[in-house]
């Protein structure tokens, strides 16, 4: 036998209810203040990210004015390889005249010379290509956050390659300076070997000369000993006219020879001269690069400090909004266990209301109402299962008016959004109230319901009621009376 409801349970009930109803007041209250508290946060973030906004915009308009003295720095970059260019075509048409090994060298010089072009003019293009990611990230600048990142990213990359560029131009260099040192190891040779054939030839004209000396010992010799050979004499003689004439001939070829050696060797030390010179202007041209590129990797520095600055500054808004999801997801969690207590205590203060239309004298029933029959049939920790049940009704179907039907008890699950896991509840409880010796029917209520969980209670015959209207009441009660017998 079921013990009705005493006056006793109905204050407890009642007490109970007016402490939740206190509770979800100060729940509410709390929620408003969360609510205030959370507006005032938003504005404040909302002032912080405007003053960021327009410190990461000063910080572009410096950005813009550094790439624009950038723009300055490699025109006169390129003025000053012209004027390279044009002292170059100048010396090369110069060094036309000048010697085999010299104009080799030339050659290798021009070489290096075409590759220290090519290096400036890829250097040119890589500025140009700087110059159009620079004007395209300007114009993006205006979509603000959204694409700082990708455009500060592509930015580095453009100077990546321009420092790439750069070390080029320096291994270039190096390699000029290598050419010129070989140039003058090959020039000190050259006079080296000057040197030596003068050494050679000045040691050729002293044997000549002491040849000369012992000939002409041996000459008065033969004129002591062959006075009486007048033939033999005049032989000699002749022998002797054609040797001056042959060392006339020697000294006059020496002579010349040295005259060509002379006017080779100004020559020659006038092109080195003039190489030296513009020797002297490509370093002062490479020095003033140098400067230059000291100037741009300042810049870049400075473009790096703004660069994470703007990172720290994103990061800061990026965990600002992390913290602010957090508190919004904390926020629709404490306003959905509300919403769900509201709703339950909806269901069991108008049970009639929303029950009505399918039982007569209905009445809710507590678990404590039942507990001792539960206990005696049940194990312990079904009936603890029982304790979760949202709600429980019993009452007697409405049939004809007139007319009385059997009683049956519903297992009431109760959710804002009904989906399976309610559905599944509402079934297991129903089933151990049975088991308990309950006609029990699962039941779900809400005010939606997900189609899967539709579907579920469909195929287990869960009774759904949805602000008030039931549906699938005569399905559930037939397929478990069915069951029943």
């Amino acid at each position: 036998m079921v013990r009705p409801l005493t006056t006793s349970s109905a204050t407890i009930f009642r007490a109970q209810s007016e402490e939740r109803f206190a509770r979800i007041e100060a729940a509410l209250e709390r929620l408003a203040e969360a609510q205030a508290r959370t507006e005032v946060e938003f504005r404040e973030y909302r002032e912080r990210s405007e003053e960021r906004l327009a410190r990461i915009e000063a910080t572009l308009d410096r950005l813009a004015e550094a790439q624009a003295q950038t723009e300055a720095q490699v025109r006169a970059l390129a003025e000053a390889q012209a004027r390279t260019e044009a002292e170059f075509r100048e010396y090369r048409e110069r060094s036309e005249e000048r010697l085999a090994r010299i104009e080799a060298t030339l050659d290798r010089l021009a070489e290096a010379q075409a590759q220290t072009e090519a290096q400036m003019r890829a250097l040119a293009e890589a500025q140009a290509r700087t110059e159009a990611e620079f004007r395209e990230y300007r114009e993006r600048s205006e979509e603000r956050l959204a694409r700082i990142e990708a455009t500060l990213d592509r930015l580095a990359e453009a100077q990546a390659q321009t420092e790439a560029q750069m070390r080029a131009l320096a291994e270039a260099q190096a390699q000029t300076e290598a050419q010129m040192r070989a140039l003058a190891e090959r020039q000190a040779r050259t006079e080296a070997e000057f040197r030596e054939y003068r050494e050679r030839s000045e040691e050729r004209l002293a044997r000549i000369e002491a040849t000369l000396d012992r000939l002409a010992e041996a000459q008065a010799q033969t004129e002591a000993q062959m006075r009486a050979l007048a033939e033999a004499q005049a032989q000699t003689e002749a022998q002797m006219r054609a040797l001056a004439e042959k060392q006339a001939r020697t000294e006059a070829e020496f002579r010349e020879y040295r005259e060509r050696s002379e006017e080779r060797l100004a020559r020659i030390e006038a092109t080195l001269d003039r190489l030296a010179e513009a020797q002297a202007q490509t370093e002062a041209q490479m020095r003033a690069l140098a400067e230059k590129q000291a100037q741009t990797e300042a810049q870049m520095r400075a473009l790096a400090e703004a660069q994470a600055q703007t990172e720290k500054v994103l990061q800061s808004l990026i965990a600002t909004q992390q913290k602010f999801e957090e508190r919004l997801q904390r926020l629709e969690i404490r306003v959905g266990q509300m919403d769900g207590d509201l709703l339950e205590i909806r269901y069991q203060e108008r049970a009639t209301s929303y029950f009505g239309r399918i039982l007569r004298r209905l009445k809710v029933v507590s678990i404590s109402d039942i507990l001792d029959t539960l206990e005696e049939r049940l194990s312990p920790d079904e009936v603890e299962e029982l304790f979760n049940l949202d709600l429980l009704i019993r009452g007697r179907i409405r049939g004809s008016p007139g007319e009385t039907g059997p009683e049956v008890w519903l297992a009431v699950e109760i959710s804002a959004l009904i989906d399976t896991e309610d559905v599944e509840r509402a079934l297991q409880r129903a089933i151990l109230l049975r088991k308990a010796g309950y006609p029990a029917i699962p039941t779900v209520a809400g005010r939606n319901i997900s189609p899967v969980a539709e579907t579920v209670a469909r195929r287990e015959g869960v009774v759904i009621v949805q602000d008030g209207r039931s549906t699938l009441w005569q399905e559930a009660f037939a397929q478990w009376e069915s069951n029943q017998a």
